[in-house]
């Protein structure tokens, strides 16, 4: 087996929405060509049901997953940091790459307003891989 082309880190308030279901797409789409973590700069005590419901719809399973707090190692470990509206809380690194993606908190929201949340997610995430995958290829 390869080592994984690049390390990804998605990081929100709670981690357990926005980040788990752009961690579940990323796992899901680039198998074991990216390597994937997710934190929370205040998790949750658990992912949103409405996420949960709205990727198993999707065909991919995140109940096995719990909120994580961010930790500075999580970040240094990392090649990409994508942050969804965690503000100031996300340590800096020189050297990384960091995307903030300005997406709607799914907490306390139905399924119904999650599908449209989670398809945005998916394409930045299929346009994440894309790029990973050029910088590779460069």
């Amino acid at each position: 087996m390869n080592a994984p082309l690049a390390s990804v880190l998605f990081v929100c308030v709670h981690n357990a929405g926005r980040s788990q279901m752009a961690a579940g797409f990323l796992r899901h789409l680039a198998g074991d060509r990216v390597e994937v973590r997710s934190a929370g700069s205040v998790p949750g005590d658990r992912i949103n049901p409405s996420a949960v419901e709205a990727m198993a719809e999707a065909g991919i399973d995140i109940t096995d997953q719990k909120p994580k707090v961010l930790t500075t190692e999580a970040v240094r470990a990392s090649d990409y940091v994508i942050t969804m509206g965690c503000g100031d809380a996300c340590p800096v690194f020189p050297g990384k790459n960091y995307l903030d993606w300005a997406l709607e908190d799914p907490a306390g929201k139905g399924v119904e307003a999650v599908r449209p949340i989670r398809d945005e997610i998916r394409n930045r995430v299929e346009a994440l891989i894309a790029e990973i995958d050029a910088k590779r290829e460069a």
